[in-house]
Parts: C-alpha cells; sequence; structure tokens
C-alpha cells in the first residue's frame, strides 16, 4: 500500500529534525555510539565501577536508595518498563483488597496504549474515572459505587495536553481514598514535570499517594526504564511480581546509569523547560489554541484550521533552513483542523521561545487565510 502524503512528510520531519542540533520539541538525537559513549562519561562521573546483577545491588540499588530519598519514600524498585511497572503495582494493590477493580481515565496510557494487558494478564475491571480533557477531583470518585480494588491518577494526563488538577483538588482526591478505603496509585511517568505546577516538593506530592510510578527516558533523557515508589511491603511484593513477569533482566546497568545521569544533569533544567514552554505558548498567535491554555509542564497540544501536508510541506523548508527541529502536525478529530504535541526538553533553552512562536505561527499563517 502507498505511503499517504501525510505520513511521509511527517516521517521527512522527524528524519530532518533529527539532524539538527537545537530542537523546539525533544530530545536532541544521539547515535547509539554517542549514547554509550556518554554512558560511558556518566559511569566515570559517578563513580559507577560495580554492574547490577539481576536488577539487584551496582547502579541499580544506587538508583533506588537516591528515589528513595528524594521521594521521602520507604522503598523502591527498578523496572524496565512503565508498562510492567504500572500493571505489577495494580495487581498488587487489587490482590490485597481483594477486588479486581480499578477506577482509572478513560485516557490513560493503560487503555490506549497497552493492547489490553491490564485485562488480559491480570483480570482487571475497569471503571472509568475521568472522561476526556478533565482533571481528577473527588466528586468523580464520589461518582462511582461499589468497591474498588484502586484508583489511579496519571499525573500529568498526557493525552489531554499534559493536562494537571489543581493542588487542592488531588488533595481532595487523595483524601476521599483514603475515607473510602482505597488505595490511590499515581502514574507519574511526568511527575519531575508536574512538580513546579503543584509548586510543593516531591516528598509532599509523594506522600498524597500509596504508590507511584516514575519513568527515567522522557523528561530525563534516560535510555529506558521506570521505578514504583512506595511502602516497603508493597515494594517486596511488586519485586516478587516483577520476577514473574521477567523484569529480572541479568543486567540492567546501562538503564539505570543514564537514569542516574538523567536526575544528576535533566532534572535541574526541568522548571526552566516548562517556563520556557508557557513563553512559546503565550507567544503563539490566536489561530493557534493551546491545551491547556496556559502549560501545565513542558509538554501541551496545539490545534489549528489548516491542512497537515500543506503545514508540513512549510514547516520542513523552516527545519533545513534553519537546522532546528520542529514537531509534525497532523489531522485532528474535528474537520478542517490539525493538531501536533510541543514536548520542550533542555534541547530547546538556548533558542528564544518567542522566536520560535514565530516561526510555528509562519509556518501555519499561509494555510489559515
Amino acid at each position: 500500500m502507498a505511503v499517504m502524503p501525510s505520513d511521509d512528510l511527517a516521517r521527512r520531519i522527524r528524519t530532518a529534525s533529527r539532524s539538527c542540533p537545537d530542537a523546539v520539541s525533544g530530545q536532541v538525537f544521539r547515535s547509539p555510539a554517542q549514547a554509550f559513549a556518554d554512558l560511558a562519561r556518566s559511569c566515570a562521573e559517578l563513580g559507577i565501577e560495580e554492574w547490577d546483577f539481576y536488577g539487584e545491588s551496582g547502579p541499580v540499588g544506587r538508583l533506588e536508595s537516591e528515589l528513595v530519598e528524594l521521594f521521602g519514600v520507604e522503598g523502591a524498585a527498578f523496572f524496565p518498563s512503565g508498562i510492567m511497572a504500572q500493571q505489577v503495582a495494580l495487581r498488587v494493590h487489587t490482590d490485597r483488597a481483594g477486588i479486581r477493580r480499578v477506577a482509572l481515565p478513560d485516557l490513560s496510557h493503560l487503555l490506549l496504549h497497552e493492547e489490553d494487558g491490564p485485562r488480559l494478564l491480570h483480570g482487571l475491571e475497569i471503571s472509568i474515572l475521568t472522561r476526556g480533557f478533565e482533571a481528577p477531583a473527588a466528586r468523580h470518585l464520589e461518582a462511582i459505587p461499589g468497591r474498588l480494588g484502586a484508583v489511579l491518577a496519571e499525573l500529568p494526563l498526557r493525552e489531554a495536553g499534559c493536562l494537571l488538577p489543581a493542588w487542592d483538588d488531588l488533595a481532595e482526591l487523595s483524601q476521599a481514598c483514603r475515607a473510602r478505603g482505597v488505595v490511590l496509585h499515581f502514574d507519574g511517568a511526568r511527575i519531575w514535570e508536574s512538580q513546579p505546577w503543584f509548586g510543593r516538593p516531591l516528598p509532599e506530592i509523594a506522600a498524597l499517594a500509596d504508590s507511584l510510578y516514575v519513568s527515567f527516558y522522557k523528561g530525563l533523557g534516560g535510555m529506558a526504564g521506570a521505578a514504583l515508589l512506595g511502602p516497603a511491603g508493597f515494594i517486596a511484593e511488586a519485586r516478587l511480581w516483577r520476577r514473574r513477569q521477567g523484569g529480572t533482566v541479568y543486567h540492567l546497568t546501562a538503564e539505570a546509569v543514564s537514569a542516574l545521569a538523567g536526575l544528576n544533569d535533566q532534572l535541574p533544567t526541568v522548571a526552566d523547560t516548562v517556563a520556557w514552554a508557557r513563553t512559546l505558548a503565550a507567544g503563539l498567535p490566536s489561530f493557534i489554541a493551546v491545551q491547556p491554555g496556559v502549560p501545565h509542564t513542558n509538554q501541551f497540544l496545539a490545534y489549528a484550521a489548516g491542512n497537515a501536508d500543506a503545514v508540513n510541506k512549510q514547516l520542513l523548508a523552516l527545519i533545513e533552513e534553519r537546522h532546528i527541529g520542529f514537531p509534525a502536525w497532523r489531522a485532528a478529530q474535528e474537520p478542517g483542523r490539525i493538531t501536533t504535541e510541543f514536548a520542550v526538553s533542555r534541547a530547546a533553552l538556548k533558542l528564544d521561545p518567542a522566536q520560535m512562536a514565530a516561526l510555528v505561527a509562519a509556518a501555519i499563517a499561509p494555510t489559515v487565510a
């Protein structure tokens, strides 16, 4: 089957952006050789001289210890993937509760991107906590009758433009869960980027939940991997399920070292990327709508009237001329509208966000007229 023009243009934009030294959205591309050279340098800088063995000791143990201190929790367990980690978390909680029913957003990663794994592998039954572009609050839990084994809140809700609840709403949801006797799990894949919105230290955020999942390859730029955080008993059971699901591979040292490097090098700049993203969004003209209106993290959605092919042709020329990476646009659900996602990393910090907003506007303006 022939490749559609939109798909071909989007692919060409991704390819062109990978060769750029700067990027408005996403990390600057590194070849495998560059990435492994950086890992070797990180090993030297961090004093890593030992391997982990089956996810124990070495840099994995060091990473878990740093997470315990960073979040003020009793324990942490490293996982090779977030999908495994989150399904394990819900399995442990529902086993303890004696009921497989969990409440989570209809836009949750577990429902949209995991091939029905939560149901097929763990027999989970899903109740919808929130629908569409809506942040969780206590009223959503109150609307769900009957017993629940767990509640999952995605912080931020990525498919809704990385939408976050207000701090008071999140605190009230936590209180409502505890009053009802149901555990609250945070899908914190982008918790690092969410912390500036809440304006609270990470331990205070983590204290609202019974368990927390974090990711290392998104905002922190790691190679792969995730971790579950929570009480010691929960972590012990999570480790058992990690073993059952094949998550204790012989060595996870490369992933753990890249996560440690991310905590050391990338985490201090996350607040700057959030501020940069907000300035970029504020500089976009009125014919480009932003979701959320003021970005809650360093990631947001943008919408405009237009044709994806026409915009992407303009963007491709812009990338090739300026050597700056931009995200491709695609058709939105609404006829005649297009959308894209900006995910700002520290690769953008040396660029001027107002100038980048003007370039985005210039690429779209001819298709709007």
